[in-house]
């Protein structure tokens, strides 16, 4: 008899983990569809949302398509129409956008139904019945989004009501607490690692979500590579056509120089002065005025400049002339005023 095909969201996390594991062992036949986008936190540092999908997918051996939500993403948290979090994270439009998406992979590919790992009360914008109600009703996905994790708690789904999936096979696990999730993955899975939820949005972050609101609020046309940038080294904002961003180690410096952009400014201590210090970047316009204060920032993160002038040189990233500039650090209260 030929298996019933499932589309299962595997985000990486314990929860979407755990949901493919119960649909393998009821003997569906399961493909895999993982969301990445420039604000995915995982909680391994050591792989990204995209390769720990990958490898939780081969260790189930099950096929796994990967879709990265870029600058339409950018745009919808810009003014997502069910608004905010806590902080940035527009966690409802986020949802809808990746259940029209997973409705498309669905029908593309012959499944009969989507799961997800989500659970009944876990986060609070997304995961409440009537916020689950109206993320299926407005992606087109009513009565065909199973949670294997949470169904009894849920009413049933076209899958139960046809027979395809037997409800009592189903859990009833709800709240934030991760105890069921847990005990499930070691007594039932014989699960002895990723037994923690997956790092989440950094849009739900304090710090990052004000960084973020400076781009969109200063930048119409800001686009993936700069939200990425958001994630790395110190950011002052100078005014509202001039952001810099100083790296804090050697890693970062690389990282900022091969992110710029063309048009944007690089500036770096001299290398013919004594003084070590931060790969920094001038995104946006400035003047004579400007560029003295880049200086300052710079200086402040020189090794060996003291309270003394460093010589800080600037060129453009695209290529062209360089410049020099003597500078004095930067004091704390400046710093502080403009800190993003």
């Amino acid at each position: 008899m030929e298996k019933v095909k499932a589309l299962g969201l595997l985000s990486g996390g314990l929860d979407s983990n755990l949901a493919t594991r119960v649909m393998l062992r009821l003997g569906f036949e399961v493909t895999a569809l993982n969301f990445s986008s420039p604000f995915c936190n995982c909680t391994r540092k050591d792989h990204g949302c995209k390769n720990e999908a990958k490898r939780l997918a081969d260790e189930l051996g099950i096929p796994v398509r990967v879709e990265f939500m870029g600058q339409e993403y950018l745009d919808l948290v810009r003014n997502p129409k069910h608004g905010y979090g806590k902080n940035l994270n527009p966690c409802v439009d986020c949802r809808i956008m990746i259940f029209r998406r997973a409705k498309d992979v669905m029908e593309e590919t012959g499944a009969a139904f989507i799961f997800t790992g989500e659970v009944v009360g876990q986060r609070p914008m997304s995961q409440k019945l009537d916020r689950m109600n109206l993320i299926d009703r407005e992606a087109g996905l009513t009565g065909l989004v199973v949670r294997p994790l949470s169904a009894k708690l849920l009413s049933p789904t076209i899958p139960e009501q046809r027979g395809i999936i037997d409800r009592e096979t189903m859990l009833a696990i709800q709240g934030r607490s991760r105890k069921d999730q847990i005990r499930l993955a070691r007594e039932e899975f014989a699960m002895s690692e990723n037994l923690c939820s997956s790092g989440g949005c950094m849009l739900t972050d304090a710090h990052f979500a004000h960084r973020m609101r400076d781009l969109l609020d200063h930048d119409a046309q800001a686009g993936v590579k700069d939200a990425r940038l958001l994630r790395l080294g110190r950011h002052f904002r100078i005014s509202r056509r001039l952001k810099i961003v100083v790296g804090r180690d050697e890693k970062e410096n690389g990282k900022l120089e091969r992110m710029a952009a063309p048009e944007d400014f690089v500036f770096h201590p001299d290398e013919a002065s004594a003084v070590r210090g931060p790969l920094s970047v001038a995104k946006g316009t400035f003047g004579r005025d400007d560029l003295a204060l880049i200086g300052a920032i710079v200086a402040r993160y020189c090794d060996g400049a003291g309270d003394a002038p460093a010589s800080i040189r600037y060129r453009r990233k695209g290529g062209g002339p360089s410049w020099v500039i003597a500078a004095r650090p930067a004091t704390e209260a400046q710093l502080a005023q403009w800190r993003v």
